[in-house]
């Protein structure tokens, strides 16, 4: 039996404020993030991804605060990542509702955090967090507080971080994120193929055309969207309705958009009026006993 596919919801947090990110320099903002959370749950997302990407910019630790507080808005697996440079970080996020924490930084500095950590909380609960860039050399890590590439390629960067003790893979397309252009597919089946690890794949979604293709012609156990599924309401709902009959993926909600049309971004299309005049009411008979 093949496993389904799961589609995730990554909410970033600069400041305290959840924003849309595009080339990881411009940020736009949307609103407190554990009111993004709580309608992507009832939109049927499969499990969220909290980033505070101010966090380590700042020399700060995990806000614990915010983090609980979102915690209690999340009814799906809830990834936390931001600031995270010692155990006992994990520990009190794991308190404050998490349920794996992101590494980002820590797998290009302090690589005995993970493995570490994957002895303390197991491997399941560590995911790290990869940036990708397209260069003239290939495809390069991206260290993010550097605002510049390292030498390691992402399939043997990926590689190590398997071997330090990582449980899951988030890859992230540096280039293409915000950009509404689609997945880097080269690049998801590159880094798939190299680890056994689960990969969330991330950065591109401008449609849900585009979640689709990554979910057939990827190899990615999870394909992940930021920005996009912030731009109209039922986000996921309408791309899991999408992309149902060409990927297995869970689609639990009641709301299953089977004979809804919808326009090149995903939004749904008015129905004809005669349609929505006959769903107005129905007229239900008193039952006489």
């Amino acid at each position: 039996m093949m496993l389904k596919k799961r589609i995730a919801a990554v909410v970033l947090v600069r400041d305290s404020i959840a924003v849309q990110s595009v080339g990881f320099k411009k940020y736009l903002p949307i609103g407190h993030p554990k009111i993004a959370i709580e309608f992507l749950c009832q939109w049927g997302v499969d499990e969220i991804v909290l980033l505070d990407i101010s966090a380590r910019r700042k020399g700060m630790e995990p806000n614990f605060r915010m983090i609980s507080e979102c915690s209690k808005y999340c009814n799906v697996p809830l990834t936390v990542g931001g600031g995270i440079n010692e155990i006992s970080h994990i520990h009190a996020l794991m308190h404050c509702g998490a349920d794996k924490v992101s590494l980002n930084r820590p797998a290009i500095v302090n690589t005995a955090l993970i493995t570490e950590a994957s002895h303390v909380f197991g491997s399941q609960c560590i995911v790290v967090s990869v940036d990708v860039k397209l260069t003239d050399d290939g495809y390069r890590v991206y260290d993010y507080l550097a605002g510049s590439v390292i030498k390691t390629t992402p399939e043997e960067f990926c590689d190590e971080t398997q071997s330090l003790g990582a449980g899951e893979i988030l890859l992230n397309s540096v280039d293409r994120d915000g950009m509404k252009t689609g997945y880097d597919v080269t690049l998801i089946n590159r880094v798939s193929a190299t680890v056994t690890l689960p990969v969330i794949a991330c950065g591109g979604a401008g449609n849900p055309g585009h979640v689709r293709h990554a979910l057939a012609r990827s190899a990615a156990s999870a394909i992940a969207a930021a920005n996009f599924f912030h731009f109209f309401e039922h986000s996921v709902t309408i791309t899991k309705a999408s992309a149902k009959n060409f990927s297995p993926i869970r689609h639990e909600t009641h709301a299953l958009y089977d004979d809804n049309g919808a326009d090149d971004i995903g939004r749904l299309l008015k129905k004809p009026d005669s349609l929505l005049e006959s769903l107005l009411y129905e007229r239900i008979e008193k039952e006489v006993i």
